[in-house]
């Protein structure tokens, strides 16, 4: 069962006109992610500390007269048919439409992609708030969680917007809240690492690390003590796959942040920043160090997440 707070589209991401809505889709970091076993259906079972942030993707819906649904991207890389989750979302909603079922769909990406940033869960959730509007589905919150748990273990995350502790594969949500939001450096490398990949490679910890101390202390808003109990499962087998990952780790940890750490299954790093000016300085800091290289497909961001 589902425990959420307001639903993503009564909140403050969401524009509105006539035959279009138009909705900002935000990327998360993972603050904890512990894994607790195997389970019987294949998938893993976890534990983890997911907080949205503010870098976003745009999604734009525009209503149509046919049957169709016609998605465009600004990345021509990344594919626009039934492959993507934004089109299995519309695709789940069809049955549902009490008006002619057909949309545009114009994706504007910003979020990087095999990043570990759940940009394609917050499309795909974001999808589902959108057309329930749009073709006036009349869905409640319990079947659009539903169908999110079909698309992915990180979609039912994105239909709130508030930091949350994920259990069950990721669906069971359970919201969090803290009193202001954190300043972090994100650095995506070069370098993507493949989910199932990072996953096959993983070794299931006999004794789990209890996730209790930063419970408490991101209950407490206590940066210092959030900053020591930064963790990733994921982190240790994605360096062995991609030891440049690991060396950028090392890199961002000169920096003497709050902490730093991987987000998900990779490949992005965040540092956890005591200050907006400490963030920006140490994202000054890598922008200069990536340009001496000439490597222009590593980026930086100074992000802020939402509460």
């Amino acid at each position: 069962m589902v425990r959420t707070a307001a639903p993503f589209a009564d909140r403050h991401l969401i524009r509105s006109g006539t035959g279009t809505i138009t909705i900002w889709s935000p990327a998360k970091l993972n603050l904890f992610f512990e894994i607790l076993g195997k389970r019987a259906d294949g998938y893993h079972e976890v534990e983890t500390l997911m907080v949205p942030i503010d870098l976003y993707d745009t999604l734009t819906f525009e209503h149509i007269t046919d049957c169709q649904i016609i998605l465009a991207c600004n990345i021509p890389e990344l594919p626009t048919d039934e492959k993507n989750l934004i089109n299995k979302a519309a695709r789940l909603l069809l049955p549902h439409a009490m008006r002619v079922p057909g949309v545009k769909i114009n994706h504007n990406k910003k979020i990087p992609w095999a990043a570990g940033l759940g940009g394609g869960s917050g499309n795909a959730a974001c999808t589902l708030i959108a057309l329930n509007i749009l073709w006036e589905c009349n869905l409640g919150k319990s079947e659009l969680y539903h169908f999110a748990c079909q698309l992915g273990s990180d979609v039912p995350f994105f239909l709130q917007n508030t930091p949350a502790w994920c259990t069950g594969r990721g669906e069971i949500i359970t919201p969090t809240w803290c009193d202001s939001g954190y300043d972090f450096v994100i650095l995506k490398p070069n370098e993507g690492l493949s989910t199932a990949a990072v996953f096959q490679h993983l070794t299931i910890p006999r004794n789990p690390l209890s996730p209790a101390s930063m419970k408490e202390a991101f209950a407490s808003g206590d940066l210092h003590s959030i900053g020591w109990l930064l963790h990733n499962r994921l982190q240790e087998p994605s360096f062995e796959l991609s030891p440049a990952v690991a060396a950028w780790y090392q890199r961002m940890s000169h920096h003497q942040s709050a902490g730093v750490l991987m987000s998900g299954s990779g490949s992005s790093l965040f540092a956890l920043c005591r200050s907006s000016l400490e963030a920006s300085r140490i994202k000054d800091d890598l922008t200069r160090g990536i340009a001496t290289t000439g490597d222009r497909n590593t980026r930086v961001f100074h992000v802020r997440s939402l509460h």
